[in-house]
């Protein structure tokens, strides 16, 4: 099986691009998921459950760096429920780090936003035959205001690493 990862344009079909047009940051990874018959709610709690502790390290980080001022503490991106099952969570629910938005038969979206920014994140699934799915991870980010742009400066390399070796996590066994 391919489990290169993609940098590609968003989904034309997913429900993300309604968002694309005024972002002031994206960018969509693809991958062959390697449980194609997951949701893709289920393929982000079995990817953020397998996150590597360099990058929950980067979050603790994160987290104490920009307390001071006046961003919200996240957690970990592994911090999601081992025991809730992916059919309990509904919209408004936190998933890890983020907020369930909505979620489909191919496609979850989730976020987070304060008053500095607005994240959304979909995984979006699409069937290839033979029991394959390829999954593309998007993210959207909106700045607010001046801080959310500094946030960015030394976010945006950050993200392009970190939500590429995520998406590969969909990829892996």
């Amino acid at each position: 099986m391919n489990n290169d990862v993609t940098k590609v344009a968003p989904p034309c079909s997913s429900k993300i691009q309604h968002i694309l047009e005024s972002a002031d940051f994206y960018d969509a990874w693809e991958v062959r998921a390697a449980e194609p018959l997951l949701t893709p709610l289920e393929q982000f709690l079995r990817v953020a459950s397998k996150t590597p502790k360099w990058v929950d390290s980067l979050m603790v980080l994160r987290n104490k760096v920009v307390s001071p001022f006046g961003l919200k503490d996240l957690g970990r991106l592994s911090s999601i429920s081992p025991n809730k099952s992916s059919r309990d969570y509904v919209a408004g629910d936190r998933v890890g780090i983020f907020t369930l938005i909505e979620q489909s038969e191919n496609e979850v979206l989730l976020g987070d936003e304060d008053e500095h920014l607005k994240v959304v994140l979909s995984l979006y699934q699409t069937p290839l035959g033979d029991n394959q799915t390829q999954v593309t991870m998007t993210t959207v980010v909106h700045v607010k205001n001046m801080l959310g742009h500094l946030y960015m400066l030394p976010v945006k390399p950050a993200h392009h690493v970190i939500a590429k070796s995520m998406t590969k996590l969909i990829g892996e066994n």
